[in-house]
């Protein structure tokens, strides 16, 4: 099952010490260029870039379609675009994405998208993790997660929490 990912799965997974999920769930992510230079940008900060740089399991690509990735830069940021358009090339299975426009940008190309709530709610399924709300919690707190307070309840009440 081939997996990419855009930039804030792995960077928030990452600074809550989760980054290994990744790698129990689907073995090997593949990320574009943009994706790679954003995770390693010191703006990442030092816990995302030592997790990125040990994760092995982690396969860069080059993206081909340049053509699609100007035209989706119109309406996302460069990293998304880059997601997208690999995902499309390597038929993935699913699209790690968690920025509501790149969603809404990946559907409309039919993509199969999951964000870090799907990936914890799998980890969780699988006995991977024994709760989602302390991850939640620490997304929140330590990596200034954006969640609304309704979707907060939902992922809750879907892990039965």
């Amino acid at each position: 099952m081939t997996i990419v990912s855009n930039t804030s799965p792995i960077s928030n997974l990452a600074k809550v010490g989760q980054i290994n999920l990744l790698q129990l769930l689907y073995e090997t992510v593949l990320i574009p260029t943009a994706v790679y230079e954003e995770l390693l940008d010191e703006r990442a900060g030092e816990d995302v870039i030592t997790a990125v740089k040990s994760a092995i399991w982690l396969k860069i690509q080059v993206v081909q379609n340049q053509e699609l990735v100007s035209e989706l830069r119109n309406l996302i940021n460069l990293g998304e675009a880059e997601a997208i358009a690999l995902a499309i090339e390597v038929n993935a299975a699913r699209l790690l994405i968690d920025e509501r426009l790149g969603r809404q940008a990946a559907t409309d190309r039919r993509l199969r998208i999951t964000g870090i709530f799907g990936v914890l709610l799998t980890a969780k399924r699988q006995g991977l993790i024994a709760a989602i709300k302390p991850v939640m919690d620490d997304l929140v707190v330590k990596a200034n997660f954006r969640v609304s307070s309704q979707l907060y309840a939902e992922v809750l009440m879907t892990a039965n929490e």
